[in-house]
């Protein structure tokens, strides 16, 4: 009975893991897809943190070098969708000022094996251009088979 008990456990706590790190991407309003995925591929939200998403929303005007300014309303239906499901932890680490999902820890480390002829490539032409390297980014899916790299062809990255 302990070890049937056990492995159930075992298969809770491995059921929840996976679901963490492959949980699907939240369902994103309308206003988010649209607003923010007019000019990039409108992130998921847990690549930056609450606080990181507040600076972003903030400094609109000033957007990266472009400006993306919004009415009140949708600013504040925008930036509380980010900010309720931003992310946490060392995922979100390193970010910068202003935040910059590329250089959080998480990305340096999922993106270290991508060769520096990938980053030169005129297809990609930023780290910050998602939908260059992964085929369903506009649909919130990251998943490595669906990585084809410019230059490079498909391929799994890390085994």
């Amino acid at each position: 009975m302990r070890t049937l008990l056990g492995i159930v456990i075992g298969l809770v706590s491995i059921s929840a893991l996976a679901e963490h790190h492959y949980r699907r991407a939240v369902d994103m309003p309308p206003v988010y897809a649209a607003e923010c995925g007019s000019c990039h591929v409108a992130f998921p939200p847990r690549l930056l943190s609450a606080d990181h998403w507040r600076r972003v929303m903030g400094g609109l005007d000033k957007h990266y070098g472009d400006d993306a300014s919004l009415d009140a309303a949708t600013r504040a239906q925008i930036e509380n969708f980010l900010v309720a499901n931003g992310g946490g932890g060392r995922r979100v680490a390193g970010a910068g000022d202003p935040p910059r999902i590329t250089e959080t820890a998480w990305f340096t480390r999922e993106h270290d094996e991508v060769p520096a002829s990938a980053w030169r490539d005129e297809r990609v032409k930023s780290a910050a251009n998602c939908s260059a390297c992964h085929t369903r980014a506009d649909k919130g899916s990251y998943r490595e088979g669906e990585i084809v790299v410019p230059g490079e062809g498909r391929r799994r990255w890390k085994d």
